[in-house]
């Protein structure tokens, strides 16, 4: 195991010495490269900080008003008979538009049922099977231009149903 570690400690290290000595071996200015990738960068940045900002209000207003905890409750009897506790519900909707505000609702669900709990553990793998959708799409389909996402949004969807289905698969084999 310690071996394990001493090479992820190693490797980024490596792998930036490797493209430096690559690129002054093909005889290519590696910093002048270095500094317009980073200027592209920030002009990335740039275009896609109000979208960022929108999204990050968007879902402390609803955390806020309390429209997540009144979804919790609106779908409780619905999840209590499937044996699914009521606070993944907004758990499940925030972390499709930001994963930092869904980490906020991960911290509240660790403290109120611990987090070897089966809540607890449902909620881990949730965090770690799904993806945070809507902000992905906007952030990256704006910046690479993107006009027609097609089968993207269907395609993800399906793709976070799956990581929730197999949490509660996996959860529901552990205890």
């Amino acid at each position: 195991m310690n071996v394990l570690a001493n090479i992820s400690n190693i490797i980024i290290p490596l792998l930036i010495f490797y493209i430096i000595a690559y690129g002054l071996s093909a005889k290519i200015n590696v910093y002048e490269e270095f500094l317009d990738g980073a200027r592209d960068g920030m002009k990335t940045v740039i275009k896609i900080m109000p979208t960022m900002i929108g999204l990050m209000i968007s879902v402390g207003i609803l955390r806020a008003s309390g429209f997540l905890d009144f979804l919790g409750r609106l779908f409780s009897m619905l999840l209590s008979r499937l044996s699914i506790p009521a606070p993944i519900m907004p758990l499940l909707i925030v972390k499709m538009f930001s994963s930092s505000a869904a980490t906020g609702l991960v911290l509240d669900i660790f403290k109120s049922y611990g987090p070897d709990s089966r809540t607890g553990l449902l909620t881990s793998l949730i965090m770690s099977s799904t993806e945070t959708i809507f902000y992905t799409m906007s952030v990256y389909f704006m910046a690479a231009k993107v006009k027609k996402t097609r089968y993207t949004l269907p395609g993800a969807l399906f793709a976070t149903l799956a990581g929730v289905i197999a949490s509660f698969v996996i959860v529901g084999f552990m205890k």
